[in-house]
């Protein structure tokens, strides 16, 4: 039997880590469930999230029969991992933070890095202490305006790279004032592989980007690798089985899914988590 593999997000961003995953995995099962009835998480306290996402991580294991959790979603990474590990004592949890920073380590050589992110991710400051932890100094932003931009479709439109233009520009000059010399950016949303052409054309040159969805999907294959982990034969003929959950608007999720996913998302099955 293939493993079972849970995709947790408070929407449906998150579908770019299973994306990812799906592309290195492509025999496992995958069931991604996105908390669409109490978006957006930012706004709520870190309690609230930790219950929430705590929530979806048990319906995750105890009713799809996850053996691994990847927590698609940077605020529960930043806010909730400790609540979910308890949540879901024997299995292994995995979030998009520390991958992304794992993977600005490799590509920085001058150890100063940018991070974009949502306000609740950047207030969190998750990416600065986990860059912090291996050595490099990050300057975070928020950019409250790309999310929508993305869901609207405007992945490629002059007005999202304007946007992006001016907080790179803001992002550039407060690194220049704090005698920064960053050479990478990290995309702290899952969101924002979306943009990541756009991003890569507007970007100075000797700029590297970071996508923290891929980060996380190559920690994950790399963790299913390992000996003590998850069985090792998932190579081959791809046979994916995807089975996607929403706790609200499972219309939207259906039709905006497939642009994050990459591919039909199927029938979107609806779920009450309580609470």
């Amino acid at each position: 039997m293939p493993p079972t593999i849970g995709v947790f997000d408070s929407g449906f961003g998150g579908l770019t880590v299973l994306r990812a995953l799906i592309q290195r995995l492509p025999r496992a099962r995958f069931a991604f469930i996105g908390d669409t009835a109490r978006l957006p998480y930012g706004s709520k306290s870190r309690r609230t999230i930790a219950r929430y996402a705590a929530e979806s991580a048990q319906f995750l294991v105890r009713k799809q029969g996850a053996e691994f959790l990847v927590i698609a979603c940077n605020t529960a990474s930043a806010l909730a991992l400790d609540a979910i590990q308890v949540a879901v004592p024997d299995i292994p949890v995995l979030g998009v933070i520390e991958p992304g920073a794992s993977a600005a380590r490799a590509a920085t050589r001058t150890g100063d890095v940018l991070v974009i992110a949502t306000d609740a991710t950047v207030q969190s400051h998750a990416y600065s202490a986990a860059c912090r932890a291996l050595g490099m100094r990050a300057l975070e932003k928020a950019c409250p305006l790309l999310v929508p931009l993305v869901e609207e479709g405007w992945t490629s439109h002059p007005v999202t790279a304007e946007v992006i233009r001016i907080y790179l520009d803001e992002l550039n000059a407060e690194a220049k004032a704090q005698g920064l010399n960053p050479d990478t950016l990290v995309l702290g949303c899952t969101h924002y592989p979306l943009l990541r052409p756009l991003m890569q054309s507007i970007v100075p040159p000797g700029i590297r980007v970071i996508d923290s969805a891929e980060a996380a999907a190559e920690a994950a294959a790399l963790l299913f690798n390992g000996p003590a982990q998850l069985p090792q034969d998932l190579a081959g003929t791809p046979e994916t089985t995807v089975h996607c959950f929403a706790t609200d608007s499972v219309e939207k999720f259906e039709r905006l899914g497939s642009r994050f996913l990459g591919r039909p998302v199927g029938n979107v099955e609806l779920v009450d988590l309580g609470g």
